[in-house]
């Protein structure tokens, strides 16, 4: 029987030539230590533009996630789109499976390419990637915006009820879905307006191109996240730093975004965004796009007392 056309594998070639056509070229490099990395890259870096590091999360590969952010993007920076350790082109044969690390495989990546500069955009997991990029390379990256990243969760947030799920096991079910049912799951939590009635068979398409490779060692990535983790162990960055927020975001709650402004104080500012879920780049990618060109464009001014907000909601 011939196989069915997969619409998963016609959309990812459509980002493939969309990425093309914006001016990215995809390039593999293998880093000597059993780790190969996948960045798209500019075709052309222009020294005069500042660069910019877009850090995708858990879920499809880099593509998908920043699709509708590359061609603005483009006419400001120098766009890098990495794709993280077991997403994507990019794996290791090495054990570790810390956000340290993914941050270190990105940094040598990028070093290759003759980056040492760069701001840095992450997104769920990949904010966990940015701030530890942030942290452990205080003089290369210059600024910083995470977008729902839960980098301030502690592992006993779990037991005191802070998240719609009640284990990391059954967290690692919803984020790596492996039937219909479970991408209706997280469909549910992650969108403020989930869309329904999508077929069964679009949906296996999906789990069959997207979900199935590197399964066990995306469930180890999760597992790290949570595992001892306490606010008192997150080194406070010293980058200006943009938090933004989806006001009803079910997979890393709004309080998360409040503890992480509590945590650095003056250098950050909250943004809330209203009418929207976790996945912020796909409901409010206009609104999202203002964000980042005011804040990675515009000089900010010394940083004072008061002079950032504890939150403010954007319609």
């Amino acid at each position: 029987m011939a196989k069915c056309f997969s619409f998963t594998a016609a959309r990812d070639w459509c980002y493939r030539y969309s990425f093309s056509n914006a001016g990215l070229r995809s390039s593999t490099t293998d880093l000597g230590d059993g780790t190969v990395m996948h960045v798209w890259v500019p075709k052309a870096h222009i020294q005069s533009k500042p660069t910019l590091v877009l850090v995708h999360g858990i879920g499809a590969n880099a593509m998908w996630q920043w699709n509708d952010f590359i061609s603005p993007l483009m006419s400001r920076f120098n766009v890098y789109v990495p794709d993280l350790l077991f997403f994507g082109d990019s794996y290791t044969t090495r054990p570790e499976r810390s956000e340290q690390f993914q941050a270190q495989c990105v940094m040598r990546v990028m070093e290759t390419h003759g980056v040492k500069i760069m701001s840095v955009v992450g997104i769920s997991y990949g904010g966990f990637v940015g701030y530890s990029m942030a942290a452990q390379f205080k003089e290369r990256v210059e600024k910083l915006v995470l977008c729902c990243a839960g980098v301030c969760l502690e592992e006993k947030d779990m037991d005191e009820g802070m998240f719609k799920v009640k284990s990391v096991d059954e967290a690692v079910s919803i984020l790596l879905p492996q039937t219909p049912e479970k991408i209706r799951e997280l469909m549910k939590i992650s969108f403020y307006k989930p869309t329904k009635g999508l077929p069964s068979c679009f949906l296996n398409d999906f789990i069959h191109v997207m979900c199935t490779e590197y399964l066990q060692e995306r469930k180890e990535l999760i597992q790290a996240l949570h595992k001892d983790r306490k606010l008192s162990d997150l080194p406070k960055i010293t980058q200006p730093t943009l938090i933004i927020w989806g006001e009803h975001d079910q997979i890393f709650p709004l309080e998360l975004g409040h503890r992480l402004k509590r945590h650095l104080g003056d250098n950050a500012e909250l943004v809330i965004i209203k009418n929207a879920g976790h996945a912020i780049n796909v409901e409010k990618p206009k609104e999202l796009y203002k964000h980042f060109k005011s804040f990675l464009t515009d000089p900010l001014p010394p940083a004072k007392p008061g002079n950032y907000s504890n939150g403010h909601n954007t319609d």
